[in-house]
C-alpha cells in the first residue's frame, strides 16, 4: 500500500517547528557565549588536564606589578570587566547609566556569604595575577597578560567577599583554600582549567593540593 504524501499543512508545520528549534538553539548559544563563563570542567577532565600541566619551581615576584596586567577593560555599553562580572554574578542587579551596579544580591562562592552592596565585593581572579606571574606570565606579552586579567570566558573571574579575597591574595591551593569546603571541587576544576588553557606551570605541592580537592568531587 502506497504511503500518502504529506499535506501542505503538515509540511508548513514541520518547517515552522524547525525554524523555532534552530532559533531557540541559536539564541541560547549567544546568551551562553556573551553573558557567562565557560561551563565548569568535569572532575575527570580536570584530572586529565592536571596530569598535562608542567611541573616547575614557583618563581619569584621580582619585577611583578599589577599594572603589568591591565584591567578592567571596557566591555561595551559603558561597562568594564568588573561591572560585567557583578552583573552576571548577582541577582536583581540594578545599575545606573554608567553601568555601575547600585543594588542587587550577591552570594560569594568562597564563603557562602550574601551581600547587597557592590562595594562589599571584590572581583577575584581564580588564578591570581601574582600567581600567574610566578608560574609563567612574566614571559608573556603585555597583550596576553591583559587578556588573562579580563578573561570572561574561562572560569577566572568571580565576585567574592572582599575580606576573603584579600586573605587569598596571590596564594596557590597548597597555601590557601576557600573557607566553604563544598566549593573545593569547583575551585580545583576551575584552577586547573585556567592554568591548562594558559599553559602555566604548577609545583608538586600545588598538584598534590589540587588532587586532594578533586577527590571531593561527586563520583
Amino acid at each position: 500500500m502506497a504511503r500518502p504524501f504529506p499535506t501542505k499543512r503538515t509540511v508548513l508545520l514541520a518547517v515552522v517547528l524547525l525554524i523555532a528549534v534552530v532559533g531557540f538553539w541559536y539564541g541560547q548559544r549567544e546568551v551562553g557565549d556573551t553573558q557567562s563563563e565557560a561551563a565548569p570542567a568535569s572532575a575527570a577532565d580536570a584530572t586529565k588536564q592536571l596530569s598535562e600541566l608542567k611541573i616547575g619551581a614557583r618563581g619569584t615576584m621580582t619585577g611583578y606589578s599589577r599594572d603589568k596586567f591591565k584591567h578592567w577593560d571596557s566591555q561595551g555599553e559603558s561597562c568594564d570587566t568588573r561591572e560585567t562580572v557583578l552583573k552576571r554574578a548577582g541577582k536583581d542587579v540594578k545599575a545606573g547609566s554608567d553601568c555601575k551596579p547600585t543594588a542587587g544580591t550577591w552570594v560569594s562562592v568562597y564563603d557562602g556569604e550574601t551581600w547587597t552592596k557592590p562595594g562589599q565585593l571584590d572581583i577575584d581572579h581564580m588564578v591570581p595575577l601574582g600567581q600567574a606571574w610566578v608560574s609563567g606570565a612574566r614571559d608573556w606579552t603585555q597583550e596576553k597578560r591583559e587578556q588573562f586579567a579580563n578573561d570572561l570566558t574561562r572560569p577566572q573571574l568571580f565576585a567574592v567577599t572582599a575580606s576573603v579575597n584579600r586573605q587569598k591574595s596571590d596564594k596557590a591551593p597548597d597555601e590557601w583554600k576557600p573557607p566553604l569546603v563544598s566549593f573545593w571541587c569547583t575551585y580545583a576544576t576551575d584552577w586547573v582549567t585556567v592554568k591548562h588553557y594558559y599553559g602555566l606551570t604548577i609545583t608538586d605541592m600545588e598538584k598534590n593540593a589540587l588532587q586532594d580537592m578533586l577527590k571531593r568531587c561527586p563520583a
